[in-house]
C-alpha cells in the first residue's frame, strides 16, 4: 500500500500516537514504520498478542520494560576492542535486573496470557555475570575489592596521601614560610596540595606553580618538600589505572561471551515494548479484535474514527457479500467523507495487526491495495486544476485496481461540468466494479444514485439529516439515497413555496409538494408576499424593450444590412434579440437590428414543409427517419446547431 494513500486515511496519525506509548527509541521507530500486511496468520498473531497484553494491563499497568537502545550500543563498542565503562556496566546490570523481574512478572500471568508470557522463556539465567558485575562495580566505579592487587594499590595510595597532607599542613602552619604566605591554609589544585604564596615572595618558596588567583596577587605552589611523596603516589596511581583497565577488559570479555544471550534478551524486551505499546493504544481507543473475512465482506458494528474519540458518532455498516460497491449520498458536512475514511482506516489498522475501535462481531477483509482519492489534490507546482489533479489520481487507481483492492472515492466527478462529471463518475465506477474492486464512493449526483440503485452489486446509502434542527446526524442509513436537502432547508428557512417548486421542477422534472404544506393565510403573509413582488418599472422596461424586437419566422429570407447578403432564419429571437441564420450553409448569430425581411417563409414553402431539408445534414435526416420507424441499437441523434 502506498504511503500517500495511508496518509490520506489518517494512518500516519495512528502510528504516531501508537509510537508515543513505547519506552525505547527502537520500538518507537518500529511502530512509526508499521505497515499493513496481507499475511492473515501474522495479522491474527499480532491481534492475539495485543489481546493478551490488554488482559495483563488490566491486572497491572507496571510492566518492567527496560530501554534496549543503549545496550546495543554498549555491545557494539565492546566489539571494537574498547572496555565497557563502569557507568555502562551499571546500565547493563539494570537491564539484567529488569530481565529477571520481567521473567517473574510473566510467570505469574501465564493463565491470562499463555502466548506472550512464554516469550520470557528465551531469556537465559544471567545470575553469574550479574554477580560478577555487582562485585566489580560499586557507585559507578570499580570497587576496591575487585582484585587483591587493586585493593593493595589503593591502600598504599591512601597511606601516602595522608602522609602528604600531614607534611603540607606542617609547612603551612610552621614558621618556615609563615611570612611568605597569603593565608595559612592548605588548598588543592589539579589533584596536588599547594600553599597560597604572596607573589612578591615567589623565590622564597621553592616548588612548582600550579595556579594563581584571579587578581594575580597569590600563587599556588606545590613545595619541593612534597615532590618525593607525590612522585610515589603518581607511580601507584598509574599502576592502579592499569589494574582497573585490566579488570574492565576482563569483565567486558565475560559479557561478550554471553553476547548471543544478551541479544536474545534485548529482542524479547524490544518485542514486549512493541506489544504493550499497541495494547495501551488499543485500550485508549476502546478497540476490539475483528474477524478477518475470507472474501470482501466488511461489517462494522458501532465503529468510530480513532482520532475523534468520544465525539465520533458510531458507524454501523455491512456490505461486500452480495454488494461490493457502496455509494453514499447526503448533504455537505453530513459525514460522508468521515464515513469512508473510517471504513478505510479501520481496514488498514486491522491489516497492520491492530485491534479496531468497533464493537465485537465486526469483520474486515484483507486487501492487496487500499486506493484513495479524497480531498483537494490541486497541484500549483504542476499547474493542474483540482479536477485535473484528481483525474490523474483516478487514472492511477484504474491502473492499479484489481479484485483485491479497496477503492475510496470522495465526490467522484466533481470540479467540472455537472453533466460530464456525472458521466465520468458512472463510467469510472462501472469500470472499477468490472475489475472486481470493492468500492466506497460519495456523490451529489442524482444520476449516480439512480445508477447504483439500478445496478446489481451496487448499494446506496445516505447520511441522515435532521430537518427539525437543520443539522446532520452523521448516521449512515443503508439502502436509502440522500438528498442535498437544499429544498427542505429552503422551505424551513422561509423561501416561498412557488420558488421552491419551480426549482424542484427544473431539477427533477416535477414541481414537488411544498405549497400544500401551508394554509392560504400563511401563503398570504407579508414575509412570503414580498418575495414575489415584481418592480413595476423594471417590468415595463423589459416589456418596452421586447416590443421593439423585429419578429421573423423560421424559413424567412432576410437581408443582412451590413453586407447585403441573403440568409435564411433558423432560430430566434433569444432574450437579447439575436437570431441564428444560415448563410451559404453556415449558421451565424446576428441581431434583429441587422436583418431586414426579404421574402416571408409562407410565400416560399407550404405549411407542412420539413425545414430539416434546409438546416440539417443528409446523415442526420436519414438517422432521424430510421429512428422514427423503429428502434436501432447503439444509435442516437446528435443535436446539430
Amino acid at each position: 500500500m502506498q504511503t500517500e494513500d495511508l496518509k490520506k486515511l489518517g494512518y500516519a496519525d495512528v502510528v504516531e500516537k501508537l509510537a508515543n506509548y513505547a519506552h525505547t527509541e527502537r520500538a518507537k521507530q518500529a511502530l512509526l514504520h508499521l505497515k499493513p500486511s496481507q499475511n492473515k496468520n501474522r495479522i491474527m498473531q499480532s491481534m492475539e498478542e495485543i489481546e493478551e497484553a490488554i488482559e495483563i494491563l488490566r491486572i497491572s499497568t507496571s510492566v518492567p520494560i527496560h530501554t534496549v537502545d543503549e545496550l546495543t550500543h554498549i555491545l557494539a563498542q565492546a566489539h571494537k576492542g574498547l572496555f565497557i565503562r563502569p557507568d555502562q556496566i551499571e546500565r547493563c546490570l539494570s537491564f539484567l535486573d529488569h530481565c529477571r523481574k520481567l521473567k517473574q512478572f510473566m510467570k505469574n500471568k501465564q493463565w491470562v496470557a499463555p502466548i506472550i508470557s512464554s516469550f520470557v522463556g528465551s531469556i537465559e539465567d544471567f545470575s553469574t555475570i550479574e554477580a560478577q558485575m555487582a562485585k566489580t562495580i560499586r557507585h559507578g566505579q570499580v570497587d576496591d575489592y575487585a582484585s587483591k592487587e587493586l585493593s593493595f594499590l589503593r591502600r598504599q595510595i591512601n597511606v601516602l596521601t595522608d602522609r602528604l597532607k600531614d607534611r603540607i599542613t606542617q609547612l603551612a602552619k610552621g614558621n618556615k614560610y609563615a611570612s611568605f604566605l597569603q593565608e595559612r591554609t592548605v588548598t588543592e589544585r589539579n589533584g596536588h596540595y599547594v600553599l597560597a604564596v604572596k607573589k612578591e615572595h615567589r623565590t622564597k618558596v621553592k616548588g612548582t606553580i600550579l595556579d594563581q588567583s584571579a587578581s594575580g596577587a597569590t600563587l599556588f605552589i606545590e613545595p619541593d618538600e612534597l615532590g618525593g611523596i607525590q612522585e610515589e603516589i603518581n607511580l601507584l596511581q598509574l599502576s592502579e589505572q592499569t589494574e582497573v583497565e585490566r579488570i574492565l577488559f576482563e569483565l567486558t570479555a565475560a559479557i561478550l561471551e554471553l553476547e548471543t544471550d544478551f541479544n536474545i534478551a534485548i529482542e524479547v524486551m524490544f518485542n514486549y515494548d512493541v506489544i504493550f505499546a499497541k495494547a495501551k493504544y488499543c485500550l485508549h481507543i476502546n478497540a476490539t479484535k475483528p474477524k478477518l473475512s475470507t472474501g470482501q465482506t466488511i461489517r462494522l458494528n458501532r465503529a468510530r474514527h480513532p482520532s475523534l474519540g468520544d465525539a465520533a458518532v458510531p458507524l454501523s455498516v455491512a456490505f461486500g457479500e452480495a454488494d461490493r460497491a457502496l455509494v453514499i449520498t447526503g448533504p455537505n458536512t453530513g459525514g460522508k467523507t468521515v464515513t469512508i475514511k473510517t471504513i478505510g482506516l479501520l481496514t488498514v489498522m486491522a491489516q497492520a495487526g491492530l485491534l479496531i475501535p468497533a464493537e465485537a462481531g465486526s469483520e474486515v477483509a484483507i486487501f492487496q491495495h487500499v486506493l484513495v482519492d479524497i480531498g483537494d489534490g490541486q497541484s500549483i507546482e504542476d499547474n493542474l486544476s483540482t479536477f485535473s489533479s484528481r483525474l490523474v489520481s483516478i487514472i492511477s487507481i484504474l491502473n492499479q485496481a484489481n479484485d483485491h483492492s479497496l477503492v475510496l472515492l470522495d465526490e467522484l466527478g466533481s470540479g467540472t461540468d455537472p453533466g460530464e462529471g456525472m458521466g465520468l463518475a458512472i463510467a469510472i465506477l462501472e469500470q472499477l466494479f468490472k475489475k472486481g474492486a470493492t468500492i466506497l464512493a460519495t456523490t451529489h449526483y442524482s444520476e449516480v444514485k439512480s445508477f447504483a440503485d439500478q445496478t446489481n452489486g451496487f448499494i446506496n446509502a445516505a447520511m441522515a439529516f435532521d430537518l427539525e434542527t437543520l443539522k446532520p446526524t452523521y448516521q449512515l442509513v443503508l439502502g436509502e439515497t440522500g438528498q442535498s436537502q437544499a429544498f427542505e432547508i429552503a422551505f424551513k428557512l422561509g423561501l416561498h413555496p412557488n420558488l421552491i417548486e419551480q426549482a424542484h421542477l427544473l431539477t427533477y422534472g416535477e414541481r414537488g409538494n411544498y405549497k400544500v404544506r401551508l394554509t392560504e393565510a400563511e401563503l398570504n403573509e407579508e414575509k412570503f408576499a414580498r418575495q414575489l413582488v415584481i418592480n413595476r418599472h423594471a417590468g415595463e422596461r423589459k416589456k418596452k424593450k421586447s416590443e421593439h424586437v423585429t419578429l421573423f419566422s423560421q424559413g424567412d429570407n432576410v437581408t443582412i444590412l451590413a453586407t447585403g447578403e441573403t440568409a435564411i432564419v433558423y432560430q430566434g429571437p433569444d432574450q437579447t434579440g439575436n437570431y441564428i441564420v444560415q448563410i451559404k450553409g453556415e449558421k451565424q448569430k446576428i441581431n434583429h437590428k441587422r436583418l431586414k425581411l426579404l421574402i416571408p417563409a409562407k410565400e416560399l414553402y407550404p405549411d407542412d414543409y420539413d425545414f430539416d431539408i434546409i438546416f440539417k445534414s443528409k446523415s442526420y435526416r436519414k438517422t432521424k427517419k430510421d429512428l422514427d420507424r423503429k428502434y436501432v441499437a447503439d444509435v442516437w441523434l446528435e443535436p446539430e446547431d
